[in-house]
């Protein structure tokens, strides 16, 4: 019986360690924020900064119950948040295709590499204006944006995880009468999942990124819609509101992708 015991009182022990650890790590997240706020709300009410440059907690809280009231919060986050997961999601699937496509042609992954490079390389933001000629002002342009900016990186990130497969269980594939198609299925994108999801929560910040940049220049809405609009009339109060509201954006965006790894490690591991 102490056999049989001994490995489930082991297993149970790493469990609450493992839970312990996790509650430990968000009680210091969360003493940091409130000390980060605390400070700054001190701060801002004696006068060590200027409030009406850097705002303070209680004027932020204060738009915010202003956006709230007349329901435009909702509308601005509403499509930031819409264009950055359209934005990420067309990222992934392009990124994948074109990953795949070089994978399976040697010769085209080798003429394309230094363009993708070159291309991975110039500042998202200089081709911003050039979309507006090209597809005018509004939700199309602000996509491509957020688009543009993760595209080229996503693509090269997936296709050197690609690239660094076990050579030998493709032959092995090969060996048993197997076709190129049967080694990517089989081998080649199953090994390549731990870089494809490290790739894709680079990927959610640097759509938002973008979709940000084109709001700055192409939206009449949205939360780059309202810094532009803040900085232009001096409501920094409503900048720095737009720029928290942004940061908590990032973090669900984040942690959902997170929460979705941890799915796809357990599947793997049963």
């Amino acid at each position: 019986m102490k056999n049989r015991k001994d490995p489930l009182t082991n297993q149970e022990k790493f469990m609450q360690n493992h839970k312990r650890h996790h509650v430990q790590i968000a009680l210091l997240r969360l003493f940091l924020l409130v000390s980060f706020l605390v400070l700054w709300e001190i701060s801002a009410d004696r006068g060590l900064i200027d409030s009406f440059f850097f705002s303070s907690p209680s004027r932020v809280a204060g738009q915010l119950i202003r956006l709230s009231l007349d329901h435009s919060l909702f509308l601005h986050v509403g499509i930031t948040l819409f264009e950055t997961i359209l934005s990420f999601f067309l990222v992934f699937l392009i990124s994948l295709a074109a990953a795949t496509v070089l994978w399976y042609s040697a010769r085209l992954s080798e003429v394309l590499e230094p363009y993708l490079v070159i291309l991975n390389s110039l500042p998202k933001s200089a081709l911003a204006p050039l979309f507006i000629v090209w597809l005018g002002t509004g939700t199309k342009t602000i996509i491509v944006a957020g688009i543009s900016v993760a595209l080229f990186g996503s693509i090269i990130s997936f296709y050197t995880g690609f690239q660094q497969c076990d050579p030998e269980k493709v032959t092995l594939i090969y060996t048993l009468g197997g076709h190129r198609r049967d080694a990517f299925e089989k081998v080649v994108l199953p090994s390549s999942v731990p870089i494809l999801i490290n790739t894709t929560k680079v990927n959610i910040g640097l759509a938002l990124v973008g979709v940000i940049i084109g709001e700055f220049l192409a939206a009449r809405q949205g939360l780059g819609y309202l810094i532009i609009y803040g900085s232009q009339v001096f409501q920094l109060d409503l900048v720095i509101t737009s720029i928290l509201i942004l940061c908590l954006i990032a973090m669900g965006l984040y942690q959902g992708i997170q929460t979705l790894e941890h799915r796809i490690r357990k599947r793997m591991k049963s």
